[in-house]
C-alpha cells in the first residue's frame, strides 16, 4: 500500500473487521474503525494504538448516523454484518430490511461517499467482505445470501466505473470464518436443521466444503492487504473465493 493511506473498516471491532484493522495499521494505513461496539472497540485501540486508528461507535444499520463518518477515505472495506437464520415464509421481515440496511444499503452509501476522493487522488480500493453466499444460497438465509448477492453487484458496477480512474473494487468470498457471526449460528443453525449443538459444524456448516476447518481472520486480512498492495492495480471485478472448496461442486 502507498504510504501515508487513510482506510475505513466496518465491523471492525472484532473478527475479520479487527484482524483487517491490525493488518492495514502494520501496512501503514491510518484506520478509522467502525462498530456498534465500543468497549471492544476501545480494546482494539489499545492493541493497536490510538496514533493508527480512530474509533467510531456507529449502528451502520441507521443510515442517518453515515453523515458523522470521514469521505477523504482511500481505502473503503465494507465488513459489516449480521445473520438471521428462518425460513422464508418465517422471516421476520423487521430482520430482513435491517440485514440489508446493514449489508446493502450501508456499503453503498460509503462508497457513494468515498468515491469523489478516490477520483481525485486517482488511487482508490474498495474492498467487499462477501461470503461465499454471495455466490451460493443455503436454505434459511434469505436476507443474508440476497444482501451478499447485492453486494457482489454494486461492487462489480463500481469496478466497471472506477477502473480509469486508478480505483479498483473487489469481493472477498470467505466461507465459514472462526468470528463471533461464526460462533453465534451454532445454536440457531441447530434450531432450524433439528440437531444438536454440537453437530452443526461437521453436519451443517463444513459439510460442503474439502478444506474441513473454520477459516482465521487473519488469512481473510491477509488477501485485503494484497488487493491494497502494489500488485493488485490490474485486478478490479473480482470476487475471490476463500471458500475451502465449496463452489468447486
Amino acid at each position: 500500500m502507498p504510504e501515508a493511506r487513510t482506510a475505513l473498516v466496518t465491523g471492525a471491532a472484532s473478527g475479520i473487521g479487527a484482524a483487517v484493522v491490525e493488518r492495514l495499521a502494520v501496512d501503514g494505513a491510518q484506520v478509522h474503525a467502525v462498530d456498534i461496539d465500543g468497549d471492544a472497540l476501545d480494546k482494539l485501540v489499545a492493541r493497536i494504538g490510538v496514533d493508527r486508528v480512530t474509533p467510531w461507535v456507529l449502528d451502520l444499520a441507521d443510515l442517518d448516523t453515515h453523515a458523522d463518518l470521514p469521505t477523504d477515505i482511500d481505502v473503503l472495506v465494507n465488513n459489516a454484518g449480521i445473520q438471521h437464520v428462518a425460513p422464508v415464509h418465517e422471516f421476520p421481515i423487521e430482520e430482513f430490511e435491517q440485514i440489508h440496511r446493514l449489508m446493502l444499503l450501508s456499503p453503498f452509501r460509503l462508497v457513494r461517499a468515498c468515491l469523489p476522493h478516490m477520483y481525485a487522488a486517482g488511487w482508490g480500493r474498495v474492498v467487499n467482505v462477501s461470503s461465499v453466499h454471495g455466490l451460493r444460497a443455503s436454505a434459511f438465509k434469505s436476507a443474508y445470501v440476497s444482501a451478499k448477492h447485492g453486494l457482489e453487484g454494486l461492487s462489480k458496477v463500481v469496478a466497471l466505473e472506477a477502473g480509469d480512474k486508478g480505483v479498483t473494487s473487489n469481493c472477498i468470498n470467505p466461507a465459514y470464518v472462526r468470528t463471533p457471526l461464526v460462533e453465534n449460528q451454532i445454536r440457531a443453525q441447530a434450531e432450524a436443521h433439528g440437531i444438536p449443538e454440537s453437530e452443526v459444524l461437521a453436519e451443517v456448516m463444513l459439510t460442503p466444503v474439502a478444506v474441513k476447518r473454520l477459516i482465521e481472520p487473519a488469512e481473510v486480512a491477509d488477501l485485503v492487504g494484497f488487493l491494497c498492495g502494489p500488485s493488485s492495480d490490474s485486478i478490479t471485478g473480482s470476487s475471490f473465493t476463500m471458500d475451502g472448496g465449496w463452489t468447486a461442486h
